[in-house]
This record gives structure tokens, sequence and C-alpha cells, in this order.
């Protein structure tokens, strides 16, 4: 029996998250059934980051156990003519037996993407959300800068997130504007439910100027998720990557925990 590693992109429209759930098609459930169709045997995987209904991802990770002699390498080029055009194995890999992919150090990164234009672009509905007013990104950029480090994100996570501890850390979180692409990136090891579409809705509320980049701080300290600002939208969000601690660049200098 081995263990093998997959990297998965895919586009989650279609999907009531990653997740399976008895009220809709989920990329697990679709996953699930393409592997076990391969190998002959019934498969579930495990996987990294359970994804939100909408939400996209281009480096999601799971595991499964198998005694398919197909070697580790080629199960994503076997399984990817098993997949629907939304869902990618863009690789497999053999891992040891105990590797789990939620139980390793790891370093997370995400991606919220913004249309900031005066009309939007149909074909990029579901790939950003499109904001027609004017953001100040200079302010937007400070505010960000508050958030990183190690902080309580109480006021940063879903009311109904049943976690004890809400302490995370976040490495970095940048803004960026290209033309009308604006992204907010944001790296950490690990993320409450919602944290990062809460962020970015909060961020975006300090673009428009209904909070200060010092608000932001408040917030923060409240450790009450009222204070901090809407959800934004599912469909702007993208799960990039997640980098494990021996793929970890050490000079980086990022203490993993």
């Amino acid at each position: 029996m081995r263990r093998i590693k997959l990297t998965v992109a895919y586009d989650g429209t279609n999907y009531c998250g990653w997740q399976v759930q008895p009220n809709g098609i989920t990329v697990e459930e679709v996953l699930n059934r393409a592997l076990s169709a391969l190998t002959g045997t019934k498969v579930n995987v495990i996987g990294a980051s359970r994804t939100d209904s909408g939400v996209h991802a281009r480096g999601n990770v799971a595991v499964f156990d198998t005694d398919s002699p197909i070697p580790p390498d080629r199960i994503s080029y076997a399984v990817n003519q098993k997949l629907p055009d939304d869902i990618v194995v863009v690789k497999s890999e053999e891992v040891p037996k105990d590797w789990h992919p939620r139980y390793q150090n790891s370093v997370k990164t995400y991606e919220y993407h913004i249309l900031n234009a005066k009309m939007p672009d149909p074909t990029r509905r579901y790939t950003t959300y499109f904001v027609s007013y004017h953001l100040d990104l200079e302010q937007m950029k400070k505010a960000a800068g508050y958030l990183v480090g190690e902080h309580d994100f109480a006021s940063f996570c879903n009311i109904h997130t049943d976690v004890e501890d809400t302490v995370r850390t976040i490495y970095e979180l940048t803004v960026e504007k290209s033309g009308e692409d604006l992204t907010i990136r944001v790296r950490g090891n690990g993320f409450l439910y919602n944290m990062v579409r809460i962020i970015a809705g909060t961020l975006l509320q300090v673009g428009r100027g209904f909070y200060t980049p010092e608000d932001v701080r408040g917030i923060l300290e409240t450790k009450d998720r009222e204070s901090a600002g809407v959800t934004a939208p599912p469909h702007g969000l993208m799960l990039m990557r997640i980098e494990y601690e021996k793929d970890l660049d050490k000079s980086e200098g990022d203490r993993v925990v």
C-alpha cells in the first residue's frame, strides 16, 4: 500500500466546496469517483484545505492510499482522463505512509482577485469580484500592515466557527494593482473559516473610506466579528499553493508553527 500526494487545481464555480456533503456535488466527491474508477478500489482522499462553495484553487493538496501498480508520477495523467475540465490533478507523487496534508507544518497562500473597473467583464464573472467604486490603494496597504504577524483573528472569522484557538500568523499580506486588476495576497500558517474573505471585505471598506487603517488595528483588538467588514464573495478567492516544511526556503526566515 502506497500513499500518493496530489496537487489539485479547480474552478470551484460548479461545486459546493471541497468536502463531501449531502446537499450538492463537491470537488472531493468527483475526485474520489475518478480515482476509484482508475484504481478499481474505493478511494476517499484526505484534503489539506476544505475550500468553500465557489472558491477556486491552483494548489490544493490531497492524499490517498492505493495498491495500484500505476507509477506515482503517472497517476495525475491517468486520472485527468476521468475528471471534468474544471478539475485537474497537476502533480502526483509518493509520500511516506504516515504523511497527512493537514498535520504537517505548512504555509498557505491565498489570493483575492478584484476587477476594479467602470464596467464588469462577463468573461471573468466567476473568478473576480467586480468593484466599480474608487479604491484608495495606499490606505488599503497601510491597513494590511496591521494584520501581519501573530494575532488573535477572532474578529476575522465566521461566528459559526467552532475552533477554540483563533490565533494565527500572517507572514505576508499585500495589496497590489495592475491596471484594473487588484490582488490581495495573504500568506500564513493557517486560516480560520472565512478569514481571508473577511480580511478582503474589510480592506475594501478601507479603500472606500468607511474605515481608516488605524480602525483595522482596533478591529483586531476587539476580537469581535461584528466590528470587522463584510465577508467578500467566494468567487474572488483562490488557494494558490500550500508549501510544506521541506519545500520552504529557510532563507526567508519563516518559522512555521
